[in-house]
């Protein structure tokens, strides 16, 4: 148990101490940007789903008459 709490130990001092930290606009920054980027990925994969979803459905029609 004890080298656990070494370890963590060590991990928050590393963190502190070694880690540079964006500047908070920056961290504002570019959340927005990964926010935007996810959405639009969302979008894009939701409009190639309902493309396929509606092509084959007409194949699957055309394949019954």
């Amino acid at each position: 148990m004890t080298k656990v709490v070494n370890y963590i130990s060590e991990a928050f001092e590393e963190l502190k101490s070694n880690v540079t930290w964006p500047e908070w606009a920056e961290v504002q920054k570019l959340t927005i940007i990964v926010a935007l980027f996810s959405i639009l990925f969302a979008l894009a994969t939701w409009g190639v789903d309902s493309t396929f979803a509606k092509a084959l459905g007409f194949f699957f029609n055309w394949l019954k008459a």
